[in-house]
């Protein structure tokens, strides 16, 4: 190879590249392809993993971080709690109680912390004590909002009962995190 030919395709090469580099910046590395994002760009700055609830009854879930990635189900209950597990840029993505994982926009989550009996009834007390008066039975898929945590015990409103109940009957609260 001559040193026309070798100029040429360096020059062809370094064109390609400057070309390439803005669509890089601003796709963030995430092509259509690409299922596993790890470059968390951007982010809130909040701990990761963290519990937040939905804001509205119909939430996309999406299989990617981004409107052009296709929805893969639809959430429609309004206040379920929901961990989120990575960010990319405005893009969260969330696990449900289930297991089941996907991306959402930021808009349409919050941060009010809610909770979800995941397969047990659980009893809400009157205060935190498992001799105290039991004031409701709460069946698996009750949702309610959390008020506050101390210890094994956390603070509960559903509909319009408000009790204590075990952190280890409701799911959208870690183990010894502090919610006041």
């Amino acid at each position: 190879m001559g040193l026309r030919p070798r100029l040429l395709l360096w020059l062809s090469l370094a064109v390609l590249t400057a070309l390439c580099l803005p669509l890089q910046a601003f796709f963030g590395g995430a092509w259509a392809g690409d299922k596993s994002v790890t470059n968390q760009r951007k982010g809130s700055g909040l701990p990761i993993p963290r519990f937040a609830s939905l804001r509205s009854d119909e939430v996309n879930v999406r299989t990617g971080p981004g409107p052009r990635y296709p929805i893969d189900w639809v959430f429609k209950r309004k206040g379920m709690p929901i961990e989120i597990v990575a960010e990319y840029e405005n893009w969260r993505k969330i696990r449900d109680w289930q297991g089941a994982s996907g991306w959402v926009h930021q808009s349409l989550l919050t941060g009010k912390r809610s909770f979800i009996i995941p397969s047990k009834p659980a009893s809400l007390h009157k205060t935190p004590a498992a001799s105290a008066e039991v004031v409701a039975k709460l069946e698996p898929e009750v949702m309610g909002e959390i008020r506050s945590c101390v210890g094994d015990w956390c603070r509960v409103r559903v509909t319009s009962v408000s009790g204590w109940i075990e952190r280890t009957g409701l799911w959208g609260v870690y183990k010894s995190e502090p919610i006041n």
